[in-house]
C-alpha cells in the first residue's frame, strides 16, 4: 500500500538539527501518510472480525505492532532508496538525502523499530499475528524494494502485496486464524494498488524515469496506463462485492460498496476518456489518485460499522 511522503525541513547536516529536528527526521523516515493509509484498514476489520467491539488491549497492541512494522518497512525502504530518492524531486527532502539521519543510524532505527513491533504483535495478540506482521515487513522490504522495484513494471502490482497484510494481522489479531472474508479484503487492497499508485506514477514520471525506476505510470503511454487502471478497478469492486455473499455482510456494507464502486469505476474511466484523447493532464491523473483513498476510506469505514446495524444479507 503507498501515499504522497511529507518532507521535512532541510537540513544538510545533522549537527544543525537540534532534538526536535532529529526526532522529526526519524518521524519522516517511517512515512507517516501511509502508515495512516494502512491503519484504516486495520482497525475495522478487527471490528468486522469481532463483530463487536473488540477488546481495548488487543486494539492497542494491534494498531501500535501494525504501525511499527509498517514503519519499519518504511525506513528500510528509505535506507535502500537513497540512492535514487536524491535524483527525484518528490523524494529530495528526506532524512538520508539532506543528511539528517545517517545510513547507519536509518538501518539500526529500521531493525529495533521490526523486531519491536514483531514482539508486540506476537506477545500482544498471538504468534500468528507476529509471523504475518514480519511477513509484511519482508514483503515490502526484500521482495518489493530490493528484487522488484528497479527490474519491472509491474513492480508495485506484487510488491504491493505488503500493504494487503494489515488486514490479514487484523483478523488474525482477533480470530487467531485466516478466513475467507479476510481473503477477499486481502485481494480488494491487492486489486486497489495500481489504480492508486500507477495515477501517481504518471504525475511524477519525470521522476521515475531520472532514476530509472520502471513504474508503468511513466514509462508506458497514457493510454495504456489507463486501460489497466480501469480493468484492475472492474476487479476490485466486483471483489468487494464477494463479501455479501462470502463474508457476511450486511446492507451498510453493500450499499456503500456499490456507491463508492460505482463511483470510482466513473472516475477511473473519466481517465480513460481522457487518455483517448490525448489529454490526461497531472490533475486529472491526481484526481484518480486521491480518489482511490477516498474510497478505501469509505469502504473501511462501512466495513466497521455493518456489524453493528442489521443482519447479514446472506447467511
Amino acid at each position: 500500500m503507498s501515499a504522497t511522503d511529507t518532507p521535512i525541513a532541510s537540513a544538510s547536516l545533522t549537527g544543525r538539527l537540534g532534538f526536535g529536528g532529529k526526532v522529526k527526521a526519524y518521524v519522516a523516515l517511517t512515512k507517516p501518510r501511509v502508515i495512516e493509509l494502512l491503519l484504516v484498514t486495520t482497525l475495522p476489520t478487527m471490528f468486522f472480525a469481532a463483530r463487536a467491539v473488540p477488546n481495548v488491549w488487543l486494539m492497542v497492541w494491534t494498531m501500535v505492532g501494525g504501525a511499527l512494522a509498517a514503519g519499519s518497512s518504511g525506513a528500510f525502504n528509505c535506507y535502500i532508496d537513497r540512492d535514487i530518492d536524491k535524483l527525484m524531486h518528490r523524494t529530495e527532502n528526506r532524512p538520508l538525502v539532506t543528511g539528517a539521519v545517517s545510513p547507519r543510524e536509518a538501518l539500526t532505527f529500521s531493525w529495533v523499530l521490526a523486531v519491536t513491533a514483531i514482539v508486540m504483535l506476537w506477545f500482544g495478540a498471538n504468534p500468528l499475528t507476529g509471523i504475518l506482521g514480519a511477513a509484511a515487513i519482508f514483503l515490502y522490504v526484500v521482495v518489493y524494494s530490493l528484487i522488484l522495484k528497479r527490474r519491472t513494471s509491474q513492480n508495485i502490482v506484487w510488491g504491493g502485496a505488503a500493504g494487503c497484510m494489515p488486514v490479514f494481522i487484523a483478523w488474525a489479531a482477533v480470530t487467531n486464524t485466516l478466513e475467507w472474508p479476510a481473503v477477499i479484503l486481502f485481494m480488494v487492497i491487492f486489486l486497489w494498488t495500481p489504480p492508486h499508485y500507477w495515477p501517481l506514477s504518471m504525475r511524477y514520471s519525470d521522476d521515475y524515469n531520472a532514476a530509472k525506476v520502471p513504474m508503468l505510470g511513466a514509462i508506458a503511454g497514457s493510454r495504456i496506463v489507463a486501460v489497466q487502471v480501469v480493468l484492475y478497478t472492474w476487479a476490485m469492486v466486483v471483489c468487494s462485492l464477494l463479501m455479501i455473499p462470502l463474508g457476511r455482510a450486511g446492507i451498510v456494507y453493500s450499499a456503500v460498496a456499490v456507491a463508492a464502486g460505482a463511483w470510482f469505476l466513473s472516475e477511473a474511466h473519466k481517465l480513460y476518456n481522457q487518455a483517448r484523447h490525448d489529454d490526461v493532464t497531472n490533475k486529472g491523473a491526481m484526481k484518480v489518485f486521491h480518489g482511490s483513498i477516498t474510497y478505501l476510506t469509505l469502504l473501511f469505514l462501512a466495513l466497521a460499522v455493518d456489524p453493528f446495524v442489521g443482519s447479514p444479507l446472506f447467511g
